[in-house]
């Protein structure tokens, strides 16, 4: 039998939201500068062959604000129509794929986020708002779902900067597992899940990133993957859409620090981001409390995470904090 020294054998953290284990791996442990050697090359694409650049563009805006617009998705996940059509196949049920899909595209073609300044972010921040505000008054929306993907590995099809809104019937699965796992500790402890981690890690200090008057940047304490940061509201509040002008350039400058800081640190790497805030024309949700996950592709998801759906770091949150402060 082989002898493994105890300071190497791996830890498990238990996410207290989700109550899912993740693994800090000892054993695959990784220096925090060793990551962005990984990263490939980024792919380049000509304004004369990007469909964003076109000036027809403009004419298919539903909304603009500065540089950003949003525009429908010629792709669409879900489309609009005025009923669901819900129906049974046996033991199944089915209904249409009716909702929204719309492209928010910053018209800069080289103006990534983590290049941009915090102003330009918020015109992109009120334009996520608006659109929500706007596709929230259907009544069989129940999610919205805000994402960014930058590079290849990310799902970015098109290399131009550009999110993506999602408006749907349904409710993102991982979502309701959240927000089960924060009313369960709610009824269990009379707190608010997020704001007793906040409270704890600002304390505590190892994986806090970066904060502001009203927005704090940290590594989390049990990570989905190497380097994941998430931006919460210090204020407990369920619902993005309410966010007041004022927090949004917080909310601005907060994203700003974090990109900045994993584009400089990890050398530009692909990375995904997404919005996770409370459902919307559904009841039960007051003791959710929204944030920003930033999930930069570090690692490939392979057999033991997708058989066991538990997700292996080779970097400590505090380790990756620590690494990240350091970045100007």
């Amino acid at each position: 039998m082989i002898k493994k020294d105890k300071d190497e054998l791996s830890e498990l953290r238990l996410d207290l939201v989700s109550d899912d284990w993740v693994v800090i791996s000892k054993a695959r442990r990784m220096r925090p500068e060793m990551f962005s050697k990984k990263i490939s090359k980024r792919a380049v694409a000509t304004r004369s062959q990007c469909p964003f650049c076109d000036p027809k563009i403009l004419d298919r805006a539903i909304f603009k604000k500065g540089d950003i617009i949003s525009i429908p998705n010629d792709f669409p996940i879900f489309s609009y129509k005025d009923d669901l059509n819900e129906r049974s196949l046996g033991p199944y049920h089915i209904m249409d794929g009716v909702g929204f899909h719309e492209v928010i595209i910053t018209l800069d073609h080289n103006k990534h986020i983590a290049l941009s300044k915090k102003e330009e972010i918020k015109d992109i921040i009120d334009v996520y708002q608006a659109r929500y505000l706007a596709l929230k008054e259907y009544k069989f929306i129940k999610y919205i779902s805000i994402f960014h993907n930058h590079g290849r590995a990310a799902g970015a099809s098109i290399i131009h900067p550009h999110s993506q809104l999602v408006a749907s019937p349904v409710i993102d699965p991982d979502l309701k597992d959240s927000i089960d796992g924060a009313e369960n500790y709610h009824k269990k402890h009379g707190a608010c899940v997020y704001c007793t981690m906040l409270d704890w890690d600002r304390k505590e200090g190892k994986r806090i990133i970066y904060e502001n008057e009203s927005f704090i940047v940290l590594c989390p304490f049990a990570p989905q993957s190497d380097f994941e940061v998430r931006i919460y509201p210090k204020l407990h509040n369920p619902d993005f859409e309410n966010i007041t002008d004022e927090e949004k350039m917080s909310f601005a400058d907060a994203i700003s620090v974090a990109l900045g800081k994993i584009y400089k640190g990890l050398n530009d790497p692909d990375y995904n981001f997404y919005i996770h805030t409370a459902p919307i024309n559904v009841l039960g949700h007051k003791n959710y409390h929204w944030h920003l996950v930033i999930l930069p592709k570090t690692s490939i998801f392979a057999g033991f995470e997708m058989s066991s759906s538990i997700e292996v770091n080779t970097i400590s949150p505090e380790e990756a904090a620590e690494f990240l402060r350091k970045i100007k």
